[in-house]
């Protein structure tokens, strides 16, 4: 790992690499003109997690280097500020090693800390340690909550100690509207909020003029991409395996008052089993599959993407919209589902500046046969 270098002034320049980058990787498949999303170039990452380093009595924010010299080996790397992260983390980050090392109790055997913020400023932050955690850091910890205006969380082996709450609420602006996202300590939630407006501007355009049919969307997470597609259908069908993520979603259709929604817990490939009649049940049953008219498919997969079962899946769908995080392999489910759909619209989100990770979005369309 080789942390990321914040150059401002060189963002555009490393925006266009990414973009010469996907254009030569996807050519063959002939795309439409590539639709690309910045990031802030500094400051972009709402959440972020430090290793708590330890030197006699002192004590530092710390991330690990591969060793150029000797690539076996991991140098440690003090961070007292990470422009990467977001300016409430960088706000939080001198003030919250002030009070550790003020206070043997919050200190003593710390080894990780995790901040979740928001656009609008709000702050979890988890304590993670090498010690069981007691009453009196409880007290302690109390105070250093109140003291920073924070929301704290206590780890240790099989120890979870909720301090206020384990979620903070996000408001994003996409279109005019306000969605209202809870992202819960220790899932998964999307890093860069300025980038997932644009994901989620992008998406709801794509998807217009849809009202008479259904979505299905797989891997859906917290319902990031349900919330704000909703209204683009006349219902939505979404599932997710994770279970935390699966409540999370449900809170958030509530909270944006979505009533055209459900969110079920199923693994894609359950699901696509279910879709074929070779698997049954009473989630199976709950979810009524007859009562919905398909038209599109939404997955944001992990970074393994689809397998060639999924993508068989998905090629029966008259519209797909695909959310990767890996051009690689999307790349590899593209030569599937090209043989049936072409590229639409094709997208870069610039998720990840400063690193050679990119986003992208496509738009599959079936092809007339």
């Amino acid at each position: 790992m080789s942390i990321p270098v914040v150059d401002p002034e060189r963002y555009d320049q490393q925006l266009t690499a990414k973009r010469e980058r996907i254009r030569q990787q996807f050519k063959r498949f002939a795309p439409p003109e590539l639709e690309v999303f910045p990031s802030p170039p500094s400051h972009y990452r709402q959440r972020c997690e430090f290793r708590l380093w330890h030197e006699g009595e002192d004590l530092y924010y710390a991330m690990f280097e591969v060793d150029p010299d000797d690539p076996k080996q991991k140098r440690v790397i003090r961070l007292d500020d990470y422009p990467v992260a977001s300016r409430r983390i960088n706000e939080l980050m001198p003030s919250l090693r002030e009070a550790l090392l003020e206070c043997e109790v919050l200190r003593r055997r710390l080894f990780q800390v995790e901040f979740l913020t928001t656009l609008s400023g709000e702050a979890l932050v988890t304590l993670i340690y090498h010690r069981q955690l007691d009453s009196v850091w409880e007290e302690e910890a109390r105070r250093l909550q109140q003291r920073l205006d924070i929301s704290l969380i206590g780890r240790a082996r099989k120890q979870r100690l909720v301090l206020d709450r384990d979620h903070v609420w996000e408001r994003l602006d996409v279109e005019g509207r306000t969605f209202h996202y809870q992202q819960v300590e220790n899932s998964f939630t999307q890093p860069n909020a300025q980038v997932s407006r644009a994901m989620l501007t992008w998406a709801r355009d794509v998807t217009r003029d849809s009202q008479t049919s259904d979505l299905v969307e797989l891997y859906c997470g917290n319902g990031n991409f349900t919330v704000a597609l909703a209204e683009n259908f006349r219902r939505v069908l979404a599932t997710e395996i994770s279970r935390t993520s699966v409540a999370s979603a449900q809170q958030n259709l509530v909270a944006n008052g979505i009533d055209n929604a459900v969110v079920g817990r199923m693994s894609a490939e359950e699901f696509a089993a279910a879709l074929k009649g070779d698997k049954s049940g009473r989630r199976v049953e709950e979810m009524a599959l007859e009562d919905y008219g398909f038209s599109t498919v939404l997955v944001d997969p992990p970074r393994a993407g689809l397998d060639e079962a999924s993508c068989r899946q998905l090629s029966e769908y008259s519209r797909v919209v695909y959310i990767s995080c890996n051009p690689d392999t999307l790349e590899q489910n593209l030569e599937s589902l090209s043989r049936t759909h072409r590229i639409a619209r094709f997208a870069l989100f610039d998720q990840f500046p400063w690193t050679h990770h990119c986003e992208c979005g496509v738009l599959l369309e079936k092809r007339e046969t």
